[in-house]
């Protein structure tokens, strides 16, 4: 087994180093947050995942799991450092892979010829090329003395550890024996499929999987407005047209949210703008959803403040990207809640997921659910499911008032 040294120790790379260690690998984490790496070496976790907290405290108890802020000697390094965006020319967001390559340049001094470079973090076709060139730079070592590939992480947060062992993956090499050395080392865990092409084609892949659910997603939410003019329950015509044996339309929301759905697909734009209106009108429908949504709680709470004679009280139920986690990254249930607070409204919001927000004041949900006079359900999560709701005032965003 190898020596690993995993560097980003968030939502994927401290799931992947306690696979790793428990795997029978050294494996030595890198983060630049110090309570991170506090939290992490007293076998703590500072992120929401089933099980996670069990695997980091057994793999840290063990002497398999550490984790420092400076990278070290490996003979594996994985990058999984998050690559952001910012708003460019002609609206279109360019990707920031600043931290990607903050990375290359920080492990170069300590890299060896022989070893392993594995760039994980969704990055724009040619981020692998850039990696490799910093690397030269630094430290004099070219892609035929060292192994660097691409393999995008492809897991669903709340599922990490079994995907990460389940899913195929796709690796891709700057160099046929870079793709072989990733398969190798992937084989030493992963049970999916391991699939070797190209460095460019796997960044490409990545993004392609998720720029096809966000287009998708966003066909469910504009079919969402379409419902709400003509007074038809959206989720009832979609379980219908479902039962043709060759439609499968997914499900609306408040928007769409997460690091990738919401992120990819403009990574794709940035780089070819001229060919992807398709891809660029889904994002904009589905981030215009959100912008719907506070149009419309905005409109109920005034009919419900001429009613009842006082400012309304809103309950805001979800805050995170998805069902059943914490993660708030590109999450519309927390911009709308956020909006919904800086327009003035009175607004009480629950994410049972979460011990505390910097902005905005949590509440129990015991607490929405008694004074709250309209409830906006903005994320599916377990507390909120099956919850008695009868002759309460609901905007629902994601079914979970729904019949199962």
């Amino acid at each position: 087994m190898s020596t690993c040294c995993v560097l980003g120790l968030g939502y994927i790379g401290l799931p992947t180093a306690a696979l790793l260690a428990s795997a029978g690998h050294r494996v030595i984490g890198v983060d630049v947050n110090a309570r991170v790496v506090e939290t992490v070496n007293r076998g703590g976790i500072h992120i929401v995942e089933p099980d996670l907290d069990q695997a980091v405290a057994t793999a840290v108890a063990s002497g398999a799991l550490s984790a420092q802020c400076e990278p070290v000697a490996a003979d594996v390094y994985l990058i999984a450092v998050p690559t952001p965006f910012r708003l460019g020319a002609a609206g279109i967001p360019q990707p920031n892979i600043d931290h990607v390559l903050a990375a290359a340049r920080a492990i170069a001094p300590v890299l060896q010829p022989g070893n392993l470079v594995l760039l994980e973090s969704t990055s724009p076709v040619g981020t692998t090329e850039q990696v490799a060139q910093v690397i030269a730079e630094v430290s004099g070592l070219n892609s035929h003395q060292l192994h660097i590939a691409y393999c995008p992480e492809r897991v669903l947060p709340g599922r990490i550890f079994s995907e990460l062992i389940s899913n195929d993956r796709v690796i891709g090499g700057l160099t046929p024996a870079a793709a072989e050395a990733g398969q190798a080392f992937y084989g030493t865990f992963c049970k999916g499929a391991l699939l070797t092409t190209t460095a460019r084609t796997a960044e490409l892949v990545k993004l392609t999987e998720n720029a096809f659910r966000d287009v998708n997603i966003a066909f469910a939410n504009e079919l969402s407005l379409v419902c709400e003019q003509l007074a038809i329950n959206v989720r009832e015509l979609i379980r219908l047209a479902n039962h043709h044996p060759r439609v499968h339309v997914l499900q609306p929301g408040c928007g769409v949210g997460g690091h990738c759905i919401a992120v990819d697909p403009w990574f794709i734009a940035a780089a070819a703008p001229e060919h992807t209106p398709l891809i660029q009108a889904a994002r904009r429908v589905n981030d215009d959803k959100s912008a719907w949504v506070i149009e419309q709680v905005q409109a109920r709470a005034a009919r419900l403040e001429d009613r009842l004679g006082r400012p309304a009280r809103i309950g805001c139920l979800g805050l995170a990207f998805k069902p059943d986690v914490d993660d708030l990254r590109e999450s519309p249930a927390l911009h709308i809640t956020t909006q919904l607070l800086v327009a003035g409204l009175e607004v009480m919001a629950c994410e049972p997921n979460l011990r505390e927000h910097p902005t905005i004041r949590l509440h129990p949900l015991e607490q929405v659910l008694a004074d709250a006079d309209l409830l906006v359900l903005l994320v599916a999560h377990a507390p909120f499911r099956g919850l008695d709701l009868t002759g309460r005032e609901v905007f629902d965003l994601c079914g979970v008032s729904e019949p199962a």
